[in-house]
């Protein structure tokens, strides 16, 4: 006759310890990983333009829109996909004479290193293309960057200053092309500074 297999059995309280040490690990790993774009990235400055102020669970936010959201099919270079479906693309970044960024090139693939430039990397996004595989005329992409919340009370001006055109973000740029805020400009001024942790 044979004896059944016993399965390895921890107590209970092991196992909870268990449970606590991988979602801090969990948590951490999701703190670092946004504290280190903030330490070692690289600094881009971006115009905010006109895009709602509450979020039931976290508080007021602002909504940011960007102009380097918006990809005209001029700017993309490469291969491009034939058939919808969800996609990211790298968008490069350069410096203007006003010290804002924008985009200046795109690829559904990766783009090279140039000096003076940096390359974000969009989310996923749903993507369609024409009749005949053609890419549209523009592409409306975010970088995770679109939502920053504020404390209570005080959303309504910075979107008054966002429809007034005088927000500005300073955000870091990864190695890996992930954004993080840094700060936050009102009319040339910082108002908002995004800690490590």
């Amino acid at each position: 006759m044979n004896k059944p297999v016993s399965f390895l059995r921890i107590s209970p309280l092991l196992a909870a310890v268990l449970v606590a040490l991988i979602q801090t690990a969990v948590l951490g790993y999701m703190v670092e990983s946004r504290a280190s774009i903030l330490r070692n990235g690289v600094d881009v400055r971006l115009k905010t333009v006109p895009i709602d102020p509450r979020d039931l669970l976290r508080g007021d936010y602002v909504t940011l829109g960007y102009a380097i959201s918006t990809i005209d099919r001029s700017m993309i270079v490469g291969e491009t996909p034939k058939t919808a479906g969800r996609q990211t693309m790298a968008v490069r970044l350069v410096p203007g004479a006003d010290e804002l960024w924008s985009a200046s090139q795109a690829s559904f693939g990766s783009l090279p290193e140039q000096p003076g430039s940096v390359v974000a990397r969009t989310l996923p996004f749903d993507y369609y293309p024409g009749a005949e595989g053609e890419v549209p005329e523009s592409i409306f992409v975010s970088y995770g960057i679109e939502r920053y919340y504020v404390p209570e009370g005080e959303g309504r001006v910075l979107e008054e200053a966002r429809n007034a055109q005088a927000l500005e973000v300073a955000a870091r740029v990864s190695s890996a092309g992930r954004m993080q805020i840094r700060q936050i400009l009102l009319d040339g001024k910082p108002v908002y500074d995004e800690p490590l942790y």
